[in-house]
């Protein structure tokens, strides 16, 4: 039984006639008799009779005809779904995001999204950035969202196995315990200087902030009285609220500290920022889902990496 046949049948029921079946599919009358005629033979029944009123279903045929009718319509309604999946806006779509990102860009990001396209479902999970980028080669995200202390060179290790498109730059601002709320504000950085610092753990396969306040601390000549190391950024923060250590911490959008217990100082001389990237795998902005997404990072307009 094919598709087209039920279609066929549907039509020479609704109009009461093969001729005007015929008329109404933009077939000629002898295939569209030919097609009914092979529909009865899969079937086994008479579907249709002669009257002087017209053609008419048996009672085989009005069964058919309803039958028919809730599957044409299921089929339609999956070719539609179909339709708007490869337009993107229909699915599911899971962005592994660090948590610095999530503070601000992140929900940004997703409530534009989802006013554009209410039907994808959107699932966020915050792992560390390496893992953010297993997650990608293994297939369990979509796209991942993580910041860098030097892009180019994080493109070139990545080359031909990531898109990579930057987001714009991440300020670095001192945090500093929470009853030093007296500190010039911007903050020296000589501030620094002797005093215990927290870092997190780094990566070769993802140079970011603990490479960055390096840099800025040989660069000015600062020296900590000792560096110690966290798994992330995020457990730092209650270190420092602690009054046990003091950081240089990512601040996206100048207020994502801001609901924690912390002096939040900028800094002079100011470090280099950190550059936020989003990272897909090679090719899966065929993906519409994944490429409507890149489209709206785009905009305002930001740089593939090269």
């Amino acid at each position: 039984m094919e598709l087209r046949h039920l279609r066929y049948f549907s039509a020479v029921v609704e109009a009461g006639s093969f001729t005007a079946a015929a008329a109404r599919l933009h077939i000629s009358q002898p295939p569209l008799s030919v097609a009914i005629a092979k529909l009865e033979e899969d079937v086994g029944v008479q579907l249709l009779v002669r009257t002087s009123r017209g053609v008419e279903p048996t009672s085989a045929g009005r069964y058919l005809l309803d039958a028919s009718s809730r599957v044409l319509g299921e089929i339609d309604d999956i070719v539609s779904a179909l339709g708007r999946f490869g337009a993107g806006t229909a699915g599911a779509l899971t962005m592994a995001a660090v948590p610095a990102l999530m503070w601000h860009r992140v929900p940004t990001l997703v409530r534009a999204y989802a006013a554009e396209v209410p039907e994808v479902e959107i699932r966020l999970v915050d792992p560390p950035p390496w893992t953010a980028i297993d997650m990608l080669q293994q297939r369990t995200a979509d796209v991942a969202a993580i910041m860098v202390a030097d892009p180019k060179r994080f493109a070139r290790r990545h080359r031909g196995t990531l898109d990579i498109v930057e987001w714009g730059e991440i300020p670095l601002v001192g945090a500093l315990p929470p009853d030093e709320h007296q500190a010039p504000d911007p903050l020296p950085l000589s501030t620094f200087e002797g005093r215990i610092v927290l870092l997190p753990r780094r990566t070769a396969a993802v140079p970011s902030l603990p490479e960055a306040v390096e840099a800025a601390f040989r660069r000015h000549g600062v020296a900590p009285a000792s560096v110690r190391t966290v798994e992330t950024i995020q457990t730092s923060v209650p270190l420092i609220e602690a009054g046990v250590a003091c950081a240089i911490l990512p601040d996206p959008d100048g207020a994502s500290l801001s609901r924690f217990n912390l002096t939040v100082r900028r800094l002079e001389p100011q470090p280099t920022p950190l550059r936020a990237l989003l990272l897909a795998r090679a090719g899966v902005a065929h993906d519409s889902t994944v490429a409507r997404l890149l489209e709206r990072i785009a905009s305002p307009p930001t740089d593939r990496v090269r």
